[in-house]
């Protein structure tokens, strides 16, 4: 089973568990200081709050701080994304229904058309938009007014935003994998909420294996869940955690086979593999490869990027219980 792409069913169950305040909001401590300090400060002046970039891994909590922005600046919150934006009409239609003072959330905003970038830039600077009427030589267009508002826009690669673009967010958030402390206290609130007895042990547990993610850590709490209720167990021990753990295949790192899958990958290979030829071979999207799987493989040890392309390292090997390939003498080892 693979944890990376949510069903809807899934989505709800994150969804209910969404803290409701910044006081309920566990980890990323200095983020959470630095957005309330704006918006109180945004709140006083009786202004819009300075527009917000949340950057970060898949996961660790960017469209639920976008909740709480809107929530402590006392206004509604307009989800949309990146890919549901194609053309200008979709955005100018979006942005002359906002009420002053409403928060826009685009998710996945490095995925906007450039054109759509630009588009945008009016509107979050002069509060206008210029929508082209006839296009062509002898085109006319209209400008039209648009509320204040603030713009929160959610990425897994900042890199992919352009320069002009990123300036124009007075506030640049990263957010970084989860202590596994923190984990764990999102388990144990999760459990509260779901009335479900999960003993410390087994939140130790399963914080361990869930990457540093919340949202991963809460899909392993539903799976357990699930399990510990088909044996009509009244609670959740580190056993019962540690048996849901190897039905779902996850190892003492938070390895799941496609992980394992895509190490042996490079194992077999041998040598250094390009992006593309990786997907190939694990028959795995590129961008899957780069956002969700890599960052995890790289922090462990597990793989390194050089310029000829990716590596298993020793670590690797050790992992997966292979021996070691013997480099010649003078040779750098994986390198």
């Amino acid at each position: 089973m693979v944890f990376h792409t949510a069903d809807p069913n899934e989505r709800e169950f994150d969804r209910s568990l969404r803290p409701g305040s910044f006081g309920e909001f566990v980890g990323q401590q200095q983020i959470r200081d630095n957005l309330r300090i704006a918006i109180t400060a945004a709140t006083e002046r009786k202004e819009p709050l300075d527009h917000v970039l949340l950057c970060g891994p898949p996961g660790l909590g960017k469209t639920t701080l976008a909740h709480l922005i809107a929530q402590g600046m006392g206004s509604d919150i307009v989800i949309t994304s990146g890919p549901a934006l194609g053309a200008p009409k979709d955005l100018a239609g979006t942005l002359t229904r906002l009420q002053r003072n409403q928060v826009l959330f685009i998710d996945e905003i490095h995925r906007l058309p450039k054109t759509l970038e630009e588009y945008l830039y009016s509107a979050m600077e002069d509060h206008a938009i210029d929508v082209v009427l006839d296009p062509g030589p002898s085109g006319r267009s209209v400008r039209l007014g648009v509320q204040p508002f603030t713009l929160v826009g959610a990425t897994t690669r900042e890199g992919l935003l352009t320069a002009a673009f990123r300036s124009r967010f007075g506030i640049v958030e990263r957010l970084e994998p989860y202590p596994n402390a923190d984990i764990e206290q999102i388990l144990l609130r999760a459990a509260v909420r779901l009335q479900v007895n999960l003993d410390p042990a087994a939140a130790a547990l399963c914080a361990e294996r869930s990457r540093g993610t919340p949202r991963m850590s809460l899909r392993i709490l539903r799976r357990v869940r699930d399990l510990a209720q088909v044996q009509q167990k009244d609670r959740i021990d580190a056993a019962a955690a540690e048996e849901g753990l190897q039905r779902l295949r996850i190892d003492a790192l938070g390895l799941e086979e496609v992980d394992r899958r895509l190490l042996r990958a490079l194992v077999q290979r041998g040598d250094a593999v390009g992006l593309k030829t990786l997907a190939a071979m694990i028959d795995e999207a590129e961008d899957t490869l780069e956002e969700v799987l890599e960052p995890h493989l790289i922090r462990c040890g597990l793989l390194a990027r050089t310029p000829r392309g990716r590596v298993a390292t020793p670590r690797t090997y050790e992992h997966l219980g292979l021996e070691a390939p013997k480099t010649r003498p003078g040779e750098l080892p994986f390198a």
